[in-house]
């Protein structure tokens, strides 16, 4: 029974595999578990002590990490896969390099950046990236030469097998069945290969493709035969919700025959449904309510202040957010089916103990207070031990858990009819009884008025009538609104037996989009400015400190200026950059005004208000 189901389960993965497609210069694919942990070596750390090992490096063995251990509470497993190279090794590996370089030219699969980060976003978003990169010598961080040991290591390990494995798991959950794929990567170098966020030992990403289940007449016809595909959800850095999902007759969603394409980013290996360079924002905790306070100003800038458009100005790109490009080309290698490469396939129904009983990190715990270089945990479990929302509610992590399945809409909305049909006799029920209490209340009130040995009680008899009227008239807005709702059902109950299942993209309220490349005047230029600018201002204010400390002030007004001036030349945005000091100008202005002014101003005020309305007052009684 138990190898039944895994063969159905395999065959229902199989049909609906994703392809893959990479950037070039990736140097790291998905790997099976047991080669990489062969290769590794089991550390403890504890708070207060140095890091302990437990199984040296070649004596790992997926058995031997799941054994049984208590070492107190902050104790924290992980396994660390390469070492970095030595000096020695490090200056060969580069000589090498080189010398291939100079007789080969270079490789094919060499990566081209293009057009860099910093010139896509502004200054301020540069001077945070400038304060982040420096923070990388006060942080736990993955050594800088790591990557280079692991892309060696993960190179020997496919000469000697190239294979190329995911794991997957079907679930079902509230009639949906969930198809999840799992790619574990040896290593992340989004940062020392792609100048991104991070690097960190040990990477695994996931996508889910959400299907209906017919129920089959045919006994030929196999379980898997038996799904339709309605939605599918690509995991990208630790996002989650309606954002991630698209349904699967989305023009977004790429496919190859039934299997969805995914670009996967260079070093990062997230998973983007489009081709391109795609520029994600990094916000740091501490820096949380300094992000809300600009996002509000930028609203108010555009909504009240009617500067600059909605699109370019939108909260979300944000001066205190530090900007990375994740490079998501597909151009490089690309694996699944109808290419050269394959997958391997292996089940984690039921789950495997390495999955189940090891609830350490995948990679080296690289102490970083921010979790950006410390290895992920397994596919089962977060960093803290605690179980992952897309393992245990993955309709929730996409946003389906409010979604039915197509196969049971109808029933739902039947029942659902019902619920509201019910509430709906209920409150007509209330209504009549208290419009009848309240016609009573009407004839004793007006049967008292004029007595005045009544007056006290008429008076509490009014008050009675106020609150009846109030909840009377709640109970019929209510029922309004029910009664709304059923046509709606009505409307939608024609559109299911029409086959329409709804808009293509109304849960998405942000989608994450290529970024598109900017129009800048004398490009090369611009980069080597974006790549300097903060740079030498920094440079530029502490020789302001050390050999003109009484023009600081001044200094720093002239340098941001120039920098500000130069800057918008280069993206052709000048024009708008006066109307801003304009209009910025003249509320500073206003400002000052209220300030040294303000009786003076208030009574002006009031004068003009107290015309205006005698001035429209005799106007009504002129017509």
């Amino acid at each position: 029974m138990i190898e039944n189901q895994a063969a159905s389960d395999l065959a229902m993965l199989r049909r609906f595999e994703p392809v893959v497609r990479y950037t070039r210069g990736e140097r790291f694919f998905p790997i099976d578990v047991q080669r990489y942990i062969q290769q590794c070596s089991l550390w403890v750390q504890l708070p207060t002590e140095t890091a302990r090992q437990l199984v040296p490096e070649g004596q790992l063995t997926l058995e031997k990490l799941t054994e049984p251990r208590q070492d107190g509470f902050g104790a924290v497993y992980y396994v660390k896969f390469i070492e970095p190279l030595d000096v020695i090794a490090l200056a060969r590996y580069s000589i090498d390099r080189a010398v291939r370089m100079i007789t080969h030219g270079d490789p094919e699969d060499a990566f081209r950046a293009g057009r860099g980060r910093l010139v896509r976003v502004g200054y301020g978003s540069r001077f945070m990236d400038a304060l982040f990169s420096i923070t990388l010598f006060l942080r736990g961080r993955v050594p800088g030469d790591t990557a280079t040991a692991a892309a060696l290591a993960y190179k020997r390990m496919q000469a000697e097998l190239e294979k190329f494995t995911y794991y997957g798991r079907v679930v079902r959950q509230n009639g949906w069945v969930v198809l999840q794929y799992w790619y574990f990567y040896a290593f992340n170098n989004w940062r020392s290969g792609f100048f991104g966020v991070n690097d960190h030992e040990g990477d695994w990403e996931m996508v889910c493709v959400y299907c209906s289940e017919e129920k089959s007449s045919s006994p030929d016809r196999s379980p898997a035969e038996c799904l339709n595909p309605q939605w599918v959800a690509y995991a990208s850095h630790d996002f989650s919700g309606d954002d991630l999902r698209r349904r699967w007759d989305d023009p977004e969603v790429e496919k190859v025959g039934e299997h969805p394409v995914i670009y996967a980013g260079a070093g990062s290996h997230a998973s983007y449904f489009s081709p391109g360079e795609y520029l994600s924002e990094l916000e740091l905790p501490f820096l949380s309510p300094l992000v809300r306070l600009v996002d509000r100003l930028q609203l108010i800038w555009v909504n009240l202040l009617r500067q600059g458009s909605d699109r370019a100005t939108r909260p979300g790109f944000n001066v205190f957010r530090i900007p990375f490009v994740d490079y998501a080309r597909g151009d490089g290698l690309t694996i699944g089916p109808g290419n050269l490469r394959d997958w391997d396939a292996c089940l984690l129904t039921p789950p495997p103990d390495w999955a189940v009983n090891y609830r350490g990190l995948w990679g080296l715990y690289a102490r970083d207070p921010i979790s950006g270089e410390n290895a992920p945990a397994g596919p089962m479990y977060n960093r803290d031990g605690s179980v992952r929302t897309s393992w245990f509610d993955p309709l929730g992590w996409a946003g389906l858990d409010k979604v039915t399945p197509p196969s049971e809409a109808l029933a739902v909305l039947y029942r659902q009819r019902a619920l509201i049909q019910a509430r709906c006799a209920e409150l007509q029920k209330q209504v009549a009884e208290k419009s009848q209490t309240l016609y009573g209340l009407g004839i004793e009130g007006a049967s008292m008025h004029g007595f005045a040995h009544l007056e006290e009680i008429h008076d509490e008899h009014r008050e009675r009538i106020r609150s009846l009227s109030q909840e009377l008239n709640s109970l019929r807005r209510q029922l309004t609104i029910e009664e709304a709702k059923l046509e709606a059902l009505s409307l939608h109950e024609e559109q299911l037996k029409n086959g329409d299942p709804g808009p293509l993209r109304a849960h998405i309220h942000r989608a994450h989009r290529p970024s598109p490349d900017i129009d800048l005047r004398l490009g090369t230029l611009a980069e080597i400015f974006s790549a300097v600018s903060i740079g030498a201002l920094m440079i530029g204010i502490v020789l302001l400190i050390v050999f003109a400390r009484q023009y600081l002030l001044f200094g720093l007004a002239a340098m941001i200026g120039v920098l500000i001036f130069f800057e918008s030349s280069f993206r052709r945005q000048l024009s708008r950059l006066i109307t801003s000091l304009t209009v910025s100008l003249a509320v500073v202005t206003a400002i000052v005004l209220l300030f040294e002014f303000f009786w003076p101003v208030v009574v002006a005020l009031v004068l003009a208000a107290g015309l205006y309305i005698i001035w429209d007052n005799v106007r009504e009684i002129r017509k």
